[in-house]
C-alpha cells in the first residue's frame, strides 16, 4: 500500500491557475493537462491504497471528524458538494464536530468517524498513547496561522517576557509545539512557564478575564481575539515551525476504501480552489457557519494554505523532530516512530531517505 499521493494539487500560493468558479460550482475541473495529470494521480492512489485489501467490504458511510476551524471542511459540509459526489456509489456522508484535534484523534482511535483533518501535534499524542490511524495527506505549512498572543495593555512585549508567567493552551495541539519552539528561541525553558491546559473556548474566556497571561492559538481563533479585543501577537510561527495540517484516516477504513478517499480529496480541492478563486466571497459564506464576522474569516483564510498534497520524506522528517521533542520534554510517554503511521511503503521511502 502507498501513501496517498495527490501529483498536480497546487498550492494556496498558485493561485494563477484557480479554477473558474462556475465549474468549481458544478463540480467539474476543467479538461486540461493538469486535471489528466491529477486524476491519473487520484487513480494510482485508490489502487495503491486497495492493493492489500482487495476483498474487504466497502463502507458505505464516511464519517468526516471536523473541527469549526477547518474552513474548507465546513464549507464543504454546508454545500454538500461531497454528499452528491458519493450519492452515485452508494456512500453517505456523516459529519462530527470536534472542539479540538486531540479530541478528535480520540473520536478516530474509538471508530466514531473515519478521517479528520488535525495540526500536526494532535497525531502524535495520539500515536504515543496507541491510537491506530495512517496519515493520508496534508496541506501546506501555515506558519502565521498560528501564534502566542498577550491582550492589547499587557505589559508583556516579548516571549522572553513569560517567564514566570500563565499560558493558555490547548494539551497536544500544534499550539504545543510553537510554544515550546518560541519558547528555546527566547532562551527559556518549557518549564519556565506555567502552561493552562484548555479547550478555545474556555482558554479565550481566561485570556479576558485575565487569568492568564498569554493564549497560544490558531486560526480563526486567533483572527477573531485580534480583531474582537485587540489581542497582540507576541510571535507567529514563522521561522519557528512549518504548522502543517495533516488529513489522517483510520487504518481499516483506508485500506478498504481508496475510492472513497480519492473523492474526499478530489471535493476539498475544488473548495481550496473555490476559496482560492474570491477570498472575500468565500470568507462570507464561511463567516455564519462560524458564527464570526466576514472580516475575521478572510483574515484567517489568508493566513492558511491549502492544496493537499503527498507527505514528503521532509515533512515526515519535521513531523519526526516533532515527536522525539514531545518526547525529550516528557509530554509523551514513549518514542514514536512516524513512519510507524504511514501506509507501509510510503514508511519504506521514508526510512531510505535517511
Amino acid at each position: 500500500m502507498s501513501i496517498v499521493a495527490l501529483p498536480g494539487s497546487p498550492s494556496a500560493r498558485s493561485r494563477s491557475t484557480a479554477l473558474p468558479r462556475q465549474e468549481v460550482l458544478r463540480g467539474q475541473i476543467p479538461r486540461t493537462p493538469q486535471r489528466r495529470a491529477w486524476l491519473r494521480g487520484l487513480f494510482a492512489t485508490a489502487l495503491a491504497l486497495g492493493m492489500s485489501c482487495a476483498s474487504a467490504e466497502p463502507a458505505r458511510e464516511l464519517r468526516i471528524g471536523f473541527q469549526k476551524s477547518a474552513s474548507l471542511f465546513v464549507l464543504q459540509k454546508a454545500q454538500g458538494t461531497l454528499e452528491k459526489r458519493l450519492a452515485p456509489q452508494g456512500v453517505s456522508v456523516k459529519w462530527v464536530e470536534f472542539p479540538a484535534g486531540p479530541q478528535l484523534l480520540e473520536g478516530l482511535n474509538v471508530g466514531a468517524v473515519d478521517v479528520g483533518f488535525v495540526g500536526e501535534a494532535p497525531p502524535i499524542f495520539a500515536q504515543a498513547a496507541g491510537a491506530r490511524f495512517v496519515y493520508v495527506g496534508n496541506d501546506p505549512a501555515a506558519p502565521q496561522a498560528e501564534a502566542l498572543v498577550v491582550p492589547r495593555d499587557s505589559e508583556l512585549k516579548s516571549v522572553a517576557d513569560l517567564k514566570g508567567k500563565r499560558v493558555a493552551l490547548n494539551k497536544g495541539s500544534n499550539v504545543h509545539y510553537l510554544l515550546v519552539k518560541l519558547l528555546e528561541k527566547a532562551s527559556l525553558k518549557y518549564t519556565d512557564i506555567t502552561p493552562v491546559f484548555l479547550a478555545p473556548a474556555d482558554a479565550r474566556a481566561a485570556f479576558e478575564k485575565g487569568a492568564v497571561d498569554a493564549w497560544a492559538i490558531w486560526d480563526p481563533f486567533l483572527a477573531a481575539v485580534e480583531k474582537q479585543t485587540g489581542a497582540r501577537q507576541l510571535a507567529d510561527g514563522t521561522g519557528v515551525v512549518d504548522d502543517f495540517n495533516y488529513y489522517l484516516a483510520q487504518t481499516d477504513y483506508a485500506q478498504a476504501n481508496p475510492h472513497v478517499i480519492r473523492e474526499l480529496f478530489a471535493n476539498t480541492q475544488e473548495a481550496a480552489k473555490f476559496v482560492e478563486a474570491d477570498l472575500p466571497h468565500a470568507a462570507a459564506l464561511i463567516a455564519p457557519l462560524q458564527g464570526l464576522d466576514p472580516a475575521v474569516v478572510e483574515a484567517s483564510l489568508r493566513r492558511y494554505r491549502f492544496g493537499v498534497v503527498p507527505l514528503t520524506a521532509a515533512v515526515v522528517a519535521q513531523q519526526q523532530k516533532e515527536a522525539d521533542k514531545f518526547y525529550e520534554l516528557k509530554l509523551i510517554p514513549k518514542p514514536i516512530r512516524i513512519v510507524d503511521a504511514l501506509p507501509s511503503s510510503a514508511a519504506a521511502a521514508a526510512l531510505a531517505s535517511k
